[in-house]
C-alpha cells in the first residue's frame, strides 16, 4: 500500500482527465488525493465502504463498476457442494487487510449455515499463510474451501491451486477462469474483461463531458462458470451432468 499510495500521489500531480482504477483499497487513496479529478473504479463495495452516496447517484468524482454481488458468494459454496457432496467443512482463505474480506466472511457464514456447512475462517497474507491454511483443511476429511475477489489471493493463484491439489482439496475460486487454467477444480464470478470494457465506456463518457457523479454504479450482468475435468478427475470428483451443461469454459 505504500507503493500504491506513493504512486497515486504521483499520478494525480500529472492532472490526468480521468483516472481508472481497480480495487477498494485504492479508492480511499485516490478520493483523499482528490475531489475534482474524475474517478471510475472497479471495486467490491461502493455502498456499504462509503465511498458514494447511492449506487444510482454516486455524488462526488467518483463512479464504477461492482466486482461481485456478495449472493455470488451462496452461488459458489452451493456449487462447490453440488461436486463434492460429502463436503461438510468449507473454509474462505481471504486477506484480512482488504476491508472487503469482513463483508464476505460475514456473507460466507450465512451461507455456510443455510447449507449445513461448518464454516472456517482462514485468513492470509502470504505462501506461508496459505500452506497453513490448506495443510489444516487436509488433516480432518471432508473439508474445501472458496477464495473471494482479492489481489493478494489473485496474485498467489498457482501457490493456492498447487496446494490444494498436493492436499487434494477441492476449492472453487472467485473470478475469472484463471485459476481453473492454473490447475484449480472450479471457478464461478462475473466476466473481468466485460466488467473492464464497460469500465472503458464510462472514461469515454467521462472525457465527453459527462460527470462521474451523475453515471449511476454498475453490477456485474455475464458470469463464467469455469471447470478443470482433469483436476475433478484428479480428486475423484464425478461433475453432474447440470453443472457441465451450464459450465462457460470446460478444460479437460
Amino acid at each position: 500500500m505504500d507503493l500504491v499510495r506513493a504512486a497515486a500521489a504521483d499520478l494525480v500531480k500529472l492532472k490526468p482527465d480521468v483516472i481508472a482504477s481497480v480495487g477498494d483499497r485504492i479508492i480511499p487513496v485516490l478520493t483523499q488525493l482528490t475531489r475534482s479529478i474524475p474517478i471510475v473504479a472497479v471495486a467490491s463495495d461502493f455502498l456499504g465502504s462509503g465511498f458514494v452516496e447511492s449506487l444510482a447517484r454516486p455524488g462526488g468524482n467518483l463512479t464504477g463498476f461492482s466486482l461481485i454481488e456478495f449472493s455470488v458468494i451462496g452461488k459458489m459454496v452451493e456449487t462447490l457442494k453440488q461436486m463434492a457432496p460429502g463436503i461438510s467443512r468449507v473454509g474462505i482463505i481471504y486477506n484480512p487487510d482488504n476491508p472487503v474480506g469482513a463483508v464476505y466472511l460475514n456473507s460466507f457464514k450465512a451461507v455456510a449455515a443455510q447449507l449445513a456447512v461448518q464454516s472456517i475462517d482462514l485468513p492470509v497474507h502470504g505462501p506461508a499463510d496459505i500452506e497453513r491454511a490448506i495443510g489444516s483443511l487436509a488433516e480432518q476429511p471432508n473439508g474445501g474451501f472458496i477464495t473471494p475477489p482479492d489481489l493478494t489471493v489473485a496474485a498467489l493463484a498457482t501457490e493456492i491451486t498447487t496446494l490444494a491439489a498436493r492436499h487434494s482439496v477441492p476449492a472453487i475460486y472467485s473470478g475469472s477462469p484463471f485459476y481453473v487454467r492454473r490447475g484449480g477444480l472450479a471457478s464461478y464470478g462475473p466476466d473481468i474483461l466485460d466488467v473492464y470494457r464497460r469500465q472503458a465506456a464510462y472514461v469515454d463518457r467521462v472525457l465527453r463531458g459527462e460527470k462521474p457523479g451523475d453515471l449511476p454504479i454498475q453490477q456485474p450482468t455475464n458470469y463464467q462458470l469455469a471447470i478443470n475435468l482433469k483436476t475433478a478427475k484428479a480428486l475423484g470428483i464425478s461433475v453432474p451432468l447440470t453443472l457441465l451443461a451450464l459450465a462457460d469454459e470446460l478444460i479437460e
